[in-house]
């Protein structure tokens, strides 16, 4: 590589450094727990919003916010902001959450803390991009000193005061850059499952399920331990390097589902849903060419048809309006007159393809008045997968009752005059034949 090459490359990468780096600290809501008995008995669990804040440092730094609760997450190996994609702090949104080992408290996490703090209390936290980019969640370790319950530890939560500052450190990530995904049928899709914990040759397994409809399938299953794989859709090599992705090679309609990557490295399992959902746009045609060319009171079925769409939500509108005035103002954004929209307008029923997609014709009889003539008539057909509504016009033209009855007219009176000719001549011929019959000689 070139001396210039070289330095391009540092500087980009310590643009990229800076722009990973450039939180230091995000407002968060911690959604905390309390769990009691109720009257009756039952195990209840109350969800209180806290104000908090997620801050990057160092033991000992002073809190960005003294009122709320702090997690200040200290360096380890895993820095949670390299997986912002250098988002700024006001496009993400942030939500805290104790994290409950289910009552299994006898693998110890392989980093452990400092001497005397043998245990750990976990949180999630979860960083969204606002715009849908992407989705992280993160484990917070915290060591304590205090054992943890026989129970599970969500009977009894230890108290966390407004205020208070909890040291932490990331044990494992989870992050998907495909929260929402919008296919189109046929098309192959690849959904974004990443992983990394904060030590080497963990004890993962990494899980594929897809629910649809209130049932719940698995499509893919992996064990690092026991190198056991069942399912498909996954590329084992990438896993050692944390890609859980799932390869979706054919889009159809069966195929929207939300899908959810689960990654377990006990005690701690994380999950991430991605919704999937097809959109694929109508083909829209009309029954007719461009130009309709009708007499004075005739009747024409006019139909638009929008076909093999999906979802259903579909929707047809007919407009006219002066197509001479509508092409003078084709450049004018101001001043343009509005088309209007029809009312006499009918729709069919939503007929069902064989590929689960959906067609719908809209169609009204168009009546061939003067004052028609010279109107541009446009079908537009909005649905989710078009980005803007498809149009298909037509000019109607309307040929007068006078033109077309004098050439009837015309027409009638040349037949008629071409018989009488043929009739005279006729005549003419057979008494010429009976004239010479009648002579003597």
């Amino acid at each position: 590589m070139s001396p210039i090459l070289q330095i391009l490359a540092y500087v980009c990468l310590c643009a990229g450094v800076q722009s990973v780096h450039q939180v230091s600290w995000l407002p968060c809501l911690f959604t905390d727990e309390h769990v009691f008995l109720d009257p009756d008995g039952h195990m209840r669990t109350e969800h209180v919003p806290r104000d908090a804040v997620l801050q990057f440092g160092q033991t000992g730094d002073p809190p960005a916010n003294p009122h709320a609760v702090t997690f200040l997450v200290t360096g380890s190996k895993l820095d949670l902001r390299r997986f912002l994609e250098g988002a700024e702090a006001e496009q993400l949104e942030c939500e805290l959450r104790r994290y409950s080992t289910k009552g299994v408290h006898d693998i110890r996490w392989p980093v452990q803390g400092s001497a005397g703090q043998e245990h750990n209390r976990w949180f999630s936290c979860t960083l969204a991009h606002a715009k849908g980019l992407f989705k992280v969640t993160g484990f917070l370790r915290h060591p304590s000193d205090r054992p943890p319950p026989d129970h599970q530890e969500y009977h009894s939560w230890p108290a966390i005061g407004d205020g208070e500052t909890l040291v932490t450190s990331v044990a494992m990530v989870i992050k998907t850059r495909s929260p929402s995904v919008r296919a189109a049928l046929g098309s192959g899709q690849k959904l974004h499952c990443h992983f990394s914990a904060d030590h080497k040759g963990p004890n993962v397994t990494v899980e594929w399920h897809r629910r649809r409809r209130g049932e719940v399938t698995r499509l893919f299953s992996h064990a690092a331990r026991s190198g056991v794989a069942e399912g498909s859709g996954v590329a084992l090599r990438a896993l050692a390097s944390g890609d859980a992705s799932y390869d979706l090679p054919f889009a159809e309609v069966k195929s929207e589902a939300t899908y959810i990557c689960s990654v377990s490295v006990p005690p701690l399992l994380g999950a991430l849903e991605i919704d999937l959902r097809i959109e694929e746009a109508p083909r829209v045609s009309l029954n007719i060419g461009p130009a309709l060319s009708l007499p004075e009171g005739g009747e024409q079925k006019v139909s638009c048809h929008a076909e093999n769409y999906y979802p259903l939500d579909v929707e047809i509108v007919w407009y006219v309006q002066d197509a001479a005035a509508a092409a003078a103002a084709s450049g004018r954004r101001v001043g343009a007159p509005l088309p209007k929209e029809l009312q006499n307008v009918l729709l069919s029923s939503h007929r069902h393809n064989q590929d689960q997609t959906y067609s719908l014709t809209s169609f009204f009889y168009l009546q061939a008045w003067p004052e028609a003539s010279g109107r541009l008539f446009t079908c537009s057909v909005s649905h989710p997968a078009l980005r803007m509504p498809v149009k298909k016009s037509f000019v109607l033209t309307v040929e007068e009752r006078s033109d077309w009855m004098l050439k009837l007219l015309g027409g009638l009176v040349l037949v008629s005059l071409v018989a009488v000719l043929f009739l005279l001549l006729g005549h003419l011929h057979s008494a010429k034949r009976r004239s010479v019959q009648k002579k003597p000689y």
